[in-house]
């Protein structure tokens, strides 16, 4: 082909130039995905600790400057500068991250202290062959683990918390991470006169910190599901899962066969109520006598609701090692405590069925989601009750089903941070549970 077939190219206009870079979206435009890795997620403050003499101080960047105490995620990097007024004379600088879990049996009096975490580096060390002066501002980084190991199985790094159970037996477990510097500069008093007081003459700066470190769903909740008569309830759908049991009756009549349908993967932020849906078969004799006892106020129970859907939290302490039994009992003390309850509306009925859909709303002291520490554990489960008033008298016996979930810090997003499972931002499951029914559901960490 000939060059002078080409079609020309106009000379480019000095006016054209290219377009300026902006974080967010022009009016025009909008995100297809985000990569959570370049997304800032340290704050541009600082948190600033001075030791007692006022010798050092401990200078932590990317923290709220109002926060009461600096806070880090999973796999986070504690940045910061150790800062010392007087650098004369000193012969080293370290810096250290520590955590422990401590438990404590109140009945027994027995206890246990495990180290979570422990990362140290020295910033500076003087010279013996020469006469270089200490910096007055030494730089550091050192990053949390994201696993620790109790001697016998590995698991995550616990977030920083604190639980207890007062009464006989009762318990005191305890969460706690700190970073601090120590500023050695050895005491130039002869060493005859010195006393226990003057020898310590190291500098040091601590300060606690929170870990807390971030979770979030592989996938969004699922759409509601629609009840059809012809189904005898709701028209199922993978994303959601059903979990049935049945409620006896009492005195001869026909029991009752119920399905509780949750999201498939029981992963749920706790700022987002729980959605469920509940179906009750049986003859339409059996359902009229069990209405009463139902999840929706009636005539007959106007005030006081006998079934009922639950989030309870158990908290668990083994202060003498896992699965140990004494006497044939077992020694670890727990507590529950309720932190969601579901409200419920009517969805559908028919002759032999009734439906009901619902949301539950976590309360809002939930700051962290479950976990399993060595000795402590916290794990979070969905409770379907009913539990009539008078168990002799009443119609049915009691049922209480019970289904292990998971809670995590985050919504799911579309953004595509969740995409990178297994980079940096994510670690592995939390607690591999095989607990009543079956295993909990795995959580993903990201920072």
């Amino acid at each position: 082909m000939s060059t002078a077939s080409l079609p020309g190219y106009p000379a480019p206009s000095p006016q054209l130039h290219t377009p300026s870079y902006t974080a967010s979206p022009q009016p025009h435009e909008y995100r297809l995905a985000m990569n959570g890795r370049l997304r800032p997620n340290r704050s541009p403050g600082e948190f600033i600790k001075q030791g007692k003499n006022g010798g050092v101080s401990l200078r932590l960047v990317g923290q709220d400057d109002h926060a009461s105490l600096p806070v880090y995620g999973y796999g986070a990097a504690v940045k910061g500068t150790v800062e010392i007024s007087k650098p004369e004379g000193i012969t080293s600088v370290e810096v250290k991250i520590e955590g422990t879990l401590k438990l404590q049996e109140v009945a027994e009096g027995g206890n246990t202290t495990r180290r979570l975490c422990l990362n140290q580096t020295i910033l500076w060390v003087k010279d013996r062959t020469g006469d270089t002066p200490c910096p007055s501002s030494l730089s550091f980084s050192l990053a949390l683990p994201t696993t620790f190991s109790d001697g016998d199985k590995t698991y995550p790094l616990p977030p920083t918390y604190e639980a207890h159970l007062s009464g006989l037996p009762g318990f005191q477990a305890n969460i706690d991470y700190n970073v601090g510097a120590l500023v050695v500069k050895p005491n130039m008093v002869p060493h005859l006169v010195k006393s226990a007081l003057f020898r310590k003459d190291d500098w040091a700066v601590l300060t606690p910190f929170v870990y807390h470190p971030r979770t979030r769903p592989a996938v969004p909740i699922p759409k509601p599901l629609a009840p059809v008569a012809s189904r005898g309830g709701f028209a199922e759908t993978p994303q959601w899962r059903v979990f049935p049991a049945i409620i006896l009756a009492a005195r001869g009549g026909q029991d009752i066969s119920t399905k509780l349908y949750l999201p498939a993967t029981r992963i749920f932020c706790f700022n987002q109520p729980i959605p469920f849906h509940l179906t009750f078969s049986s003859s339409a004799m059996s359902l009229a006598a069990f209405l009463p006892l139902g999840p929706v106020a009636s005539l007959l129970s106007p005030k006081k609701q006998y079934t009922r859907i639950q989030l309870l939290r158990q908290t668990t302490v083994d202060v003498r090692g896992s699965n140990a039994v004494v006497m044939g009992t077992k020694t670890d003390i727990w507590r529950v405590d309720c932190i969601g309850e579901g409200a419920f509306r009517h969805a559908g009925d028919g002759p032999d069925w009734i439906s009901f859909s619902g949301e539950i709303f976590i309360s809002s002291d939930v700051k962290i989601g479950g976990f399993k520490a060595g000795g402590l554990s916290v794990r979070d489960y969905m409770v379907l009750s009913v539990c009539p008033p008078d168990p002799v008298k009443a119609p049915f016996k009691e049922l209480r089903q019970v289904v292990p979930i998971r809670l995590a810090t985050d919504l799911w997003t579309e953004d595509g941070s969740f995409l990178d499972a297994f980079g940096a931002q994510y670690g592995p499951p939390s607690i591999p549970s095989s607990d009543e029914l079956e295993a909990a559901p795995e959580l993903r960490y990201h920072s």
